[in-house]
């Protein structure tokens, strides 16, 4: 009997690195996970099981209807009289219309939050006003005083007959119980979680999941960024304060995130959305040079779209690039780029938090970090708190900001957003935001790394070695 249960599982062993090879993932994680169900018995077998089962593409969403979702809510604004975009910027733009028909957008009015306070404090008085509809896409909404504070709130807005749509992520919100969304969809709001998650399909939902941070208010005001409705945003966690930057946008850019927010609905509801007052017409009071295009990328479509525009940023970055990271455990393009715009001169700058909300990435990030630091990256740990920032800037020209970390999770995983913006007024103001959080930093102190003992390094290369699969 042993000998049979032996072979037998030899034999599922078996059919699962093949499973693994057959999918034809990246080369890196095609060995992590063989290494892991091969190495570690009975358990590697259990957690590839849970998480490492590829079941995205046409089982997690239908194209056509999404494609019919995108072109009749989106095409009437394609056409923009005086729509410039500087040529070193076109190959940019370019790839995320092509891909997945994000368009770029003028006139638009920017507000960089780097704090909860003053960010709930604005969406708070902003949802007050609304008057048709409130759409909010989150991957954590708790059940926390500030969460019920929200929550109120959004309830006195649907009271009053306005429109109160929310998504949110059920693995991000697994710790919410049930009463609270309830609370929310017996008062008229339309509360549904993202891809819920039971035991029998874990397997195949677990991985991919809806990290966005939307909110759009009558079509006219909208936000993105990297803050979730919880309150350690706004007090921080224990003595550590929560160093975070979301964005309010007006004008233009605010259909992108429209129809990101519309595209995510039809995900959950499958109802088409695509009436015209949801597109409110411009009206005027914002006329600038500062271009914005609202990038959405999932783990079903072919390409990693948000990962491709920034290894392209990268490539053609010519004075600068600074990135704000929470975690940085960058794929093999990625990491390649930033070493190769180092070497060739470009100043590359790096700033993760001194102290990771997660010991495993912090263990392995800390390789990743010394391969940059060791071609002249400069690494900057932050120590004001905890930074959850996700921004990158480049050549005082180009900035981001959105959910995407850069991590193997946010590239290839999840569903994220990122707005990007075309302009030098924009990317200077995000460029300072860089440069006063760098006064809390500290510089990565290569000859220390060094002399830290054998093991500990070891170790580090051992979680790098399984971190394509986090």
């Amino acid at each position: 009997m042993d000998v049979a249960i032996v072979i037998a599982y030899e034999l599922v062993k078996i059919v699962a690195m093949i499973h693994v090879l057959m999918d034809n993932r990246q080369p890196a994680k095609t060995m992590a996970w063989m290494l892991v169900i091969y190495f570690v018995p009975v358990v590697g077998l259990l957690f590839y099981f849970f998480f490492g089962l590829n079941t995205r593409r046409e089982r997690l969403m239908s194209e056509r209807s999404l494609n019919q979702l995108t072109k009749r809510s989106m095409l009437e604004f394609v056409e923009q009289r005086d729509l410039q975009v500087a040529n070193e910027h076109r190959p940019t733009v370019d790839l995320f219309v092509n891909q997945n028909f994000c368009l770029p957008f003028k006139d638009n009015r920017v507000e960089i939050f780097t704090d909860g306070q003053s960010f709930f404090t604005d969406l708070l008085q902003v949802i007050g006003s609304a008057r048709q509809s409130i759409h909010m896409d989150f991957y954590i909404f708790e059940d926390d005083a500030l969460g019920n504070l929200v929550a109120d709130v959004l309830i006195d807005k649907a009271r009053q007959g306005v429109e109160v749509r929310l998504v949110y992520d059920d693995v991000g919100c697994w710790k919410v119980k049930r009463p609270f969304f309830e609370r929310m969809r017996q008062e008229g709001i339309e509360a549904w979680p993202f891809m819920p998650v039971r035991f029998r399909s874990f397997t195949s939902k677990v991985n991919y999941r809806n990290h966005r941070k939307i909110v759009v208010i009558d079509g006219r005001i909208g936000y993105i960024g990297g803050m979730n409705v919880a309150l350690r945003y706004v007090k921080g966690r224990g003595l550590r304060h929560w160093r975070d930057t979301m964005v309010r946008l007006e004008g233009g850019g605010v259909y992108g995130l429209q129809r990101a927010f519309l595209v995510d609905w039809y995900f959950v509801d499958r109802t088409l959305i695509s009436n015209r007052k949801y597109y409110p017409p411009l009206d005027g009071s914002c006329v600038n040079d500062c271009v914005a295009q609202v990038v959405t990328c999932t783990p079903v479509t072919p390409f990693p779209e948000i990962m491709q525009g920034l290894l392209g940023i990268i490539m053609r970055a010519h004075r600068y690039i600074y990135i704000q990271t929470p975690y940085f455990l960058p794929n093999e393009p990625i990491l390649v780029a930033l070493k190769t715009a180092a070497i060739a001169g470009v100043d590359v700058r790096v700033m993760v938090p001194k102290q990771c909300d997660s010991h495993f990435v912090q263990w392995a990030g800390k390789s990743y970090l010394a391969d940059i630091a060791a071609v002249g990256v400069k690494v900057l740990y932050y120590t004001g708190g905890f930074l959850h920032s996700k921004l990158w800037v480049v050549d005082d020209s180009l900035a981001s900001c959105g959910s995407t970390n850069i991590d193997f999770r946010s590239f290839e995983n999840n569903f994220e957003a990122n707005v990007f913006f075309y302009g030098h007024d924009v990317a200077l103001r995000f460029k300072s935001v860089f440069e006063h959080d760098e006064q809390q930093c500290e510089a990565y102190d290569i000859p220390g790394e060094k002399r830290r003992k054998f093991s500990v390094r070891l170790w580090e290369s051992l979680t790098r070695l399984l971190s394509p699969l986090f």
